[in-house]
């Protein structure tokens, strides 16, 4: 395959794959694992990861690359083989999350600011050497009016750190993802989501323009315009769809060869509904599919609750998971294909 930038970017977008969030930090597998009655121990979480990377099905048709923490990056299958390898037989593309959290950032309470540049660029250096060929970096954008938040200088310092990212990447020949995450938790509307969605979207592509990042090497990774979790109400795909194309198509430069979004809480169907939409108004001149974590991998964790004797049954939960969201990547998924599983 190609090393250049834009054709590495390329492939990470086309056909209607999508990628694998595989990038839970050990806290957060942990809190997965406790759902199914898992203990979160290194061949546990070696062993759940291995079944998806091997459905070989899914990962060949549906899924263009994988999003690695930094411990899987460096693990070997149970035969011996490293992860890494298992993904690129695969034809998937190996990545690798950098950032090191989201923090509270220092003055402006409820705020937070993503920590991780400090020694990026020689991490940088040794995941190409293991074999990673993009990366991410998550901000969070938390929405709570009464409190004044997100700040100005919330967006501002956190779109300043993605796009110092972002070059770090590029110059390690490695293709960012930029992932500006405004949260879905609050009691927000899907117009107040809109607003501060834009906001910080114009403030990202002026940092990135600025810091000389190559758009055409990188991908946007963002959330879809939709109501808060507490605000009571559920937005029709339609009009998650008719917003988030309208934001999009004000801000995101048709240079972005592709915006693969994050599910952020939304339920398996919900995601994979609100991604058919979207892609069913087209045509857009970006690829839009999917960067799934929860909502490709809920299914699999509960078929495979941790016993050898399930891996065929969550390597099918997966498989049907991932060939959901390659559809709605293309506009083509209907409800009624759930059913048909």
């Amino acid at each position: 395959m190609s090393e250049r930038l834009e054709d590495i970017a390329a492939a990470m977008v086309s056909g209607g794959k999508g990628l694998l969030a595989a990038d839970e930090s050990s806290g957060t597998i942990k809190k997965r694992f406790d759902v199914i009655g898992v203990e979160s121990t290194a061949d546990n979480r070696r062993d759940y990861r291995e079944m998806m990377f091997r459905a070989r099905e899914a990962m060949s048709k549906y899924i263009s690359g994988v999003i690695l923490y930094d411990e899987t990056i460096r693990q070997k299958a149970a035969d011996g083989t490293p992860l890494v390898d298992i993904i690129k037989a695969s034809g998937a593309i190996p990545g690798i999350k950098v950032d090191l959290g989201a923090k509270p950032l220092a003055g402006f309470p409820g705020d937070t600011i993503t920590e991780g540049l400090d020694g990026l660029r020689e991490r940088l250096a040794d995941y190409y050497k293991l074999g990673a060929r993009f990366a991410k970096w998550r901000a969070v954008i938390d929405i709570d009016t009464s409190k004044g938040v997100p700040s100005a200088t919330s967006i501002g310092s956190n779109t300043h750190a993605l796009a110092r990212y972002a070059a770090l990447c590029q110059e390690a020949g490695i293709v960012p993802i930029v992932e500006p995450e405004v949260l879905m938790d609050g009691a927000h509307s899907i117009d107040t989501c809109y607003d501060v969605s834009k906001t910080t979207l114009v403030k990202l592509y002026d940092e990135l323009y600025a810091a000389r990042v190559v758009l055409e090497g990188s991908i946007l990774k963002p959330n879809m315009i939709i109501s808060g979790k507490k605000s009571g109400k559920t937005d029709s795909p339609e009009e998650v769809a008719e917003k988030t194309i309208k934001l999009f198509r004000e801000v995101v430069p048709a240079a972005v060869p592709g915006i693969a979004f994050l599910s952020g809480g939304q339920e398996d169907e919900e995601a994979t509904a609100n991604l058919n939409a979207i892609n069913a108004i087209g045509p857009h001149p970006w690829k839009l599919t999917f960067s799934y974590g929860r909502a490709l991998q809920a299914a699999p964790q509960k078929a495979w609750s941790g016993k050898a004797s399930n891996v065929a049954a969550g390597q099918a939960a997966f498989t049907h998971r991932a060939h959901m969201n390659h559809l709605a990547a293309l506009g083509k998924w209907q409800p009624a294909l759930e059913k048909a599983a």
